[in-house]
């Protein structure tokens, strides 16, 4: 017997996230649960540990202190892809203003780069997720590797205009555990990796 998995589309999951099954709220005898969309699948997201959420906390400050007007920095709130996935990224560097989203989560032309911050989900972070804002055109993804600590820059998409294989993604990989570092999309703004990494 040949087991065929249902996929979503943005507008299926939407409609069930209104329903309130998927909510992140906990409600009474529903258990509290956290999901984004991947792909068109469902995907669990993993609890956040002490050290995740606190290093997360601390660079969204120090990003929002860095970018001031010039971008919105948000945390842990979706984004809509054309590739039936709505990941919530751990931050999100995103065109200002905020309130043009009241109607829509950002689209790939309103991200400037997503940050995920990996302990147990390094994995996930640097195949699946990686493969997902890939596709859709994300020019820049970065990943805190909780467990070295170390960031990881993608850039330089293989296909810039989108879509990619399952290893043909990002044509650039950089390691850095000091130092500073440019966003493609900030040339002239310099961030100091040991704040990310919270060392």
């Amino acid at each position: 017997m040949t087991i065929t998995i249902a996929k979503w589309t943005l507008a299926e999951y939407h409609q069930l996230v209104a329903t309130g099954i998927l909510s992140d709220a906990p409600r009474e005898k529903v258990p509290q649960r956290r999901v984004e969309l991947l792909e068109g699948l469902i995907v669990d997201m993993e609890p956040e540990g002490m050290p995740h959420a606190v290093h997360c906390s601390e660079s969204v400050e120090y990003l929002r202190t860095l970018l001031k007007d010039r971008a919105e920095v948000r945390e842990g709130h979706p984004i809509t892809l054309s590739n039936n996935s709505e990941p919530k990224p751990d931050i999100t560097i995103i065109r200002s203003p905020n309130s043009q989203y009241l109607n829509h989560h950002p689209y790939p032309a309103d991200i400037f780069w997503p940050i995920e911050y990996a302990d147990t989900t390094l994995h996930k972070d640097v195949n699946e997720k990686k493969r997902v804002y890939a596709e859709a055109g994300i020019q820049e993804y970065w990943v805190v590797n909780l467990q070295i600590p170390e960031l990881i820059v993608f850039r330089d998409l293989a296909n810039p205009q989108g879509g990619c294989s399952v290893t043909d993604t990002y044509r650039s990989e950089t390691k850095l555990a000091t130092g500073n570092i440019s966003p493609l999309s900030f040339p002239d703004l310099h961030i100091e990796v040991g704040k990310l990494l919270a060392i």
